[in-house]
């Protein structure tokens, strides 16, 4: 039975930037797996589109910043591979913060338990760029 969990992103500053829902396989996840399931399923959803605007976690690389997201070249795909390592390296590195349950998580092997109560906030610090 698949599980939701609703995400957002903040500014310093306490703003709400974004909101989403992500969905996992089990009640019990790893910080490593919400991470890598955040911008894969971002970037899933970006190259399924014929947008060019990438709203997400991690600014695609050879990409211009633009009003609530990133603007990319056309017919560019996102690599996904390269998004998720830039995205552990950040987490690893303070370029974001985690908040689960409004207490900061600081190792990617941390377990977090799905409850329809819990939140999760993704505070950005700075533009975080990759693939």
């Amino acid at each position: 039975m698949a599980v939701a969990l609703k995400i957002s992103d903040e500014s310093a500053g306490g703003e709400k930037m974004f909101e989403s829902l992500l969905h996992f396989p089990a009640e019990t996840i790893s910080v490593r797996e919400l991470i890598e399931v955040r911008v894969q399923t971002e970037v899933e959803h970006y190259n399924a589109s014929a947008r060019q605007k990438f709203m997400g976690l991690i600014q695609p690389s050879d990409s211009e910043r633009d009003l609530n997201g990133y603007r990319v070249r056309k017919n560019r795909r996102v690599d996904v591979d390269a998004q998720q390592e830039v995205a552990i390296n950040a987490f690893q590195s303070n370029g974001f913060f985690l908040l689960v349950n409004d207490r900061q998580v600081t190792g990617l092997d941390e377990q977090i338990i799905i409850t329809p109560n819990t939140s999760v906030v993704f505070l950005k610090l700075t533009p975080l760029v990759g693939g």
